[in-house]
């Protein structure tokens, strides 16, 4: 397993739409396992393989960021065949990093999609789930939170981005300067 580097926005790949797994060999497993190890490395809650620069349908999600067992779902060619109610939740994104906003989702959720092995599964899923399942096949599509938001929200987001990226930067420097 390895831990990747996390794509930030706005780099190009963000926004692509990615192929479908076709076959799900060993190399799969392998990049499903170091996207969870990169997740958890990051304290995300789920990570979309776009994010790793890998054009592929897969996405892991824990929405206890390791704090619990049982809860990593993995999720291959994920699609949702159900969609019901509104929710509207605080998401942030590993890509774009330090900023966070409300967005509007689908309560409850039914998704289809195929596991780590290539078996067929269904999961339906509300609140916290359902939303990240919904921002990572988002990414999956080459959507981004952004694109959920008004334009006053996403100038204003895109700002505080730019805030964060060049305090990153300015610590980097101190840092390599001791």
């Amino acid at each position: 397993m390895a831990i990747r580097d996390i794509i930030l926005y706005p780099d190009d790949v963000l926004q692509k739409e990615c192929e479908p797994v076709d076959e799900i060999d060993d190399s799969i497993r392998e990049l499903v396992d170091d996207m969870i190890e990169t997740m958890y490395h990051a304290r995300g809650i789920g990570l979309a393989a776009p994010q790793i620069g890998v054009l592929k349908r897969i996405t892991v999600i824990d929405p206890t960021a390791g704090e619990e067992e049982d809860n990593l779902h993995v999720f291959i060619n994920p699609e949702i065949i159900e969609a019901e109610g509104r929710i509207t939740w605080e998401e942030g994104c590993l890509s774009i990093p330090g900023v966070y906003e409300n967005v509007d989702r689908a309560a409850r959720i039914k998704v289809r999609a195929l596991d780590r092995n290539g078996d067929p599964f269904e999961i339906e899923a509300s609140d916290l789930l359902s939303v990240c399942i919904q921002h990572e096949i988002d990414h999956l599509d080459g959507v981004l939170f952004l694109e959920h938001l008004s334009r006053l929200k996403r100038r204003i987001v895109l700002k505080k981005y730019k805030k964060h990226l060049k305090r990153i930067e300015q610590a980097d420097e101190e840092e390599g300067q001791h």
